[in-house]
């Protein structure tokens, strides 16, 4: 009998997951603070989407830029005390630009060959985005847009998608 991996945050999986992303695309230019919110938004509602199982269980909240995850700051902190990577402010366009940089490889033994394939599909389909691009598309995905300002949003809403951001193939009735 398999279980039923329903997991509400794992804290540990979120934190490889964010690294893994750091790991292959923080380097890029145009990957931010912001960029790393929506690829992490994304992956983890997508893989919902997909398999009606939770990949981190990272709570989203809806704030003014799109999706935000509640957990970041604190992995990042962790992450930069362990040596695995950098974080940088780099000042440009009036603003600041928070950066991270991976300084080894990352752990990726929580995650599955199916997780790690929806994670890879999101990158290839933002890493290219700056924050200003990524964050007006983050607006239009429906768990964003039936969510009130500043409070939660819930994963089941994943399965109202239009077709421009769902990620399954549903029958028609």
């Amino acid at each position: 009998m398999v279980e039923k991996r329903n997991i509400e945050f794992d804290k540990e999986k979120f934190r490889q997951v964010l690294h893994y992303i750091i790991h292959q695309c923080g380097h890029l230019e145009n990957v931010c603070k912001t960029v790393l919110f929506k690829i992490l938004y994304f992956s983890d509602f997508d893989y919902y989407e997909l398999s009606e199982e939770k990949l981190t269980g990272e709570l989203y909240r809806k704030l003014e830029h799109g999706p935000a995850p509640g957990h970041f700051d604190e992995a990042v902190r962790e992450l930069e005390d362990e040596g695995k990577i950098y974080q940088c402010i780099i000042e440009g366009g009036g603003y600041a630009q928070y950066k991270f940089l991976s300084l080894i490889e990352p752990d990726m033994n929580l995650l599955n060959g199916k997780e790690i394939r929806v994670i890879d599909r999101n990158m290839e389909k933002y890493c290219h985005m700056n924050a200003t691009q990524i964050s007006a598309f983050s607006h239009g995905d429906l768990p964003y847009k039936a969510t009130g300002d500043n409070e939660i949003i819930d994963y089941e809403l994943v399965f109202y998608r239009d077709p421009l951001f769902s990620v399954r193939e549903y029958e028609d009735d």
